[in-house]
């Protein structure tokens, strides 16, 4: 169908209550935070700072769950588990600088005080907490390389997600493994063979009900940056299921009830925007279906900054699956995809942004001819060329991240605000035919105008020592968006 209005909702409301799947089978970016699937748009261990994540299993049907961390570059992976959920269960987890605990590297490791079973199990140390470990990797960036940096510093920043492969059968034997028990799961040790038995036998298609976040502390310094994870319901309706070591189940495994689409729901002004993408293309569109669901055209935010570095601001700006448009061995491309411009080569991926900045007073400033500042020597102006990429504002970053590209406030003072704009007036364009981040058509016509984009705001105030007390104070804002579509010449509905 080309158009869709909020009586499209109520359909496949009632598709899902008499049966119809394949109505009511499609990606969405649940409002209400739950979902198969959970995407965290930023991790860190860089300056003192640990990551801190959890993620809620509020069913009643025990999950399979494929947890995997990405760096902040090129989003290829640094390290993969599979997690596997009792009914009702909370996993968390602690991201951490190896030097940070006294062990050997220049990386990152996760450990938890956590009973859920992992595979494999955290079994590097113990640390000085007690507790096992696992460092991160760099096979993936390393071997094939992919022009990037290569050090095992790469791994200390990016982003992660998490994937439900299945609801684990309640009869099988790795229910029976991974079912607390005072506590205490009473078989970690086989829960990956019994997993994996049987052609992952012990699995169904998954149900909805994860909810996740993720906190970036520094305890000497009293700051909490904390947010909550981005859920994608109707994410699959299918099993996922894999083995510990298969880059698979990933976010290019999309899919609704035909096999030969990856079907989105996405909400537009009001209108809800049914787009259906072909999964039996060379490359293969579904990935099209998650972008969809996170196309932006214009990003909003505040920002605020002080001299002394006393306030500052950082924007995290994650484009969750630019990946499979950009990096050859994920896209199945030689040439990159859009609505991203550049392959990723030499470390950088760079897209052309524009920079609209604001104090609070409605006044603006002129934007340099390369917007960000210092211009960057050989790179597009005004550009992000990371997936995982922090916008500082006249200072250092706020996170302590090596991922940034500066905007200058001075000419502004101290707040206000920005508009990130990544549609054809960026580009000096006339017609949005000629926009650059234009995402490939699905079936119907309907085109996305933007890129795919996620992420936050955090803020953060030093006071030092107020009588005794310290007195730090930090804070999160999610990013707002606008979405632009257009069928045609006219607008998507």
């Amino acid at each position: 169908m080309n158009r869709n209005s909020l009586t499209t909702a109520v359909v496949a409301g009632i598709a899902g209550v008499v049966g119809i799947a394949n109505m009511a089978n499609a990606v969405n970016l649940n409002p209400d935070g739950l979902g198969q699937t959970l995407l965290y748009p930023y991790y860190t261990v860089n300056a003192g700072q640990q990551t801190l994540l959890s993620v809620v299993n509020t069913t009643g049907n025990a999950k399979a769950v494929k947890v995997r961390f990405l760096e902040g570059y090129n989003s290829r992976e640094v390290l993969d588990f599979n997690l596997f959920l009792s009914k009702y269960d909370v996993w968390t987890a602690t991201v951490f600088k190896l030097s940070d605990a006294g062990v050997s590297g220049t990386g990152a490791g996760i450990f938890s005080a956590d009973n859920s079973c992992t595979a494999p199990a955290f079994a590097s140390g113990p640390l000085a907490n007690g507790y096992g470990y696992q460092a991160f990797l760099h096979y993936a960036y390393t071997s094939p390389a992919d022009g990037g940096p290569t050090g095992d510093s790469r791994t200390n920043e990016g982003h992660f997600e998490m994937i439900s492969m299945g609801d684990i059968d309640p009869a099988s034997n790795l229910y029976a493994d991974i079912t607390h028990k005072n506590g205490v799961p009473p078989d970690c040790a086989d829960a990956e063979g019994d997993f994996e038995a049987a052609n992952f036998g012990a699995v169904t298609v998954p149900t909805s009900g994860l909810f996740g976040a993720a906190a970036v502390v520094n305890v000497g310094h009293g700051t909490y940056y904390s947010y909550n994870a981005d859920a994608l319901d109707g994410f699959t309706a299918t099993t996922l299921a894999r083995g510990t070591g298969s880059l698979e189940p990933s976010l290019g495994n999309v899919n609704d009830a035909n096999p030969n689409t990856a079907t989105a729901f996405v909400f537009n002004n009001g209108s809800l925007i049914t787009a259906v993408y072909p999964t039996n293309v060379a490359p293969s569109q579904g990935i099209d279906a998650v972008s969809a669901v996170f196309s932006a055209n214009n990003l909003y935010n505040q920002w605020q900054s002080a001299a002394d570095g006393s306030v500052g601001s950082d924007w995290v700006v994650t484009f969750p699956t630019k990946r499979f448009y950009v990096d050859p061995p994920n896209s199945g491309s030689k040439t990159v995809i859009a609505p991203f411009e550049k392959v990723f080569a030499k470390g950088l991926s760079c897209d052309v942004v524009g920079i609209s900045l604001f104090d609070r007073e409605e006044r603006t400033t002129s934007t340099p001819t390369c917007g960000f500042s210092p211009c960057p020597p050989g790179q597009p102006p005004s550009s992000l060329c990371h997936e995982t990429n922090v916008v500082t504002f006249g200072g250092p970053s706020i996170l302590g991240s090596t991922l940034t590209s500066n905007i200058a406030t001075s000419a502004l003072g101290s707040n206000g605000w920005l508009a990130l704009s990544f549609t054809d007036a960026t580009h000096g364009g006339t017609t949005p035919a000629a926009d650059p981040h234009a995402m490939r058509p699905d079936a119907n016509g309907n085109v996305f105008y933007g890129l795919p984009v996620t992420g936050f705001e955090a803020e953060n105030f030093v006071n030092g020592n107020v009588g005794g007390v310290l007195s730090n104070y930090s804070g999160v804002y999610r990013h707002r968006s606008s979405r632009f579509c257009l069928n045609g010449q006219a607008a998507c509905s």
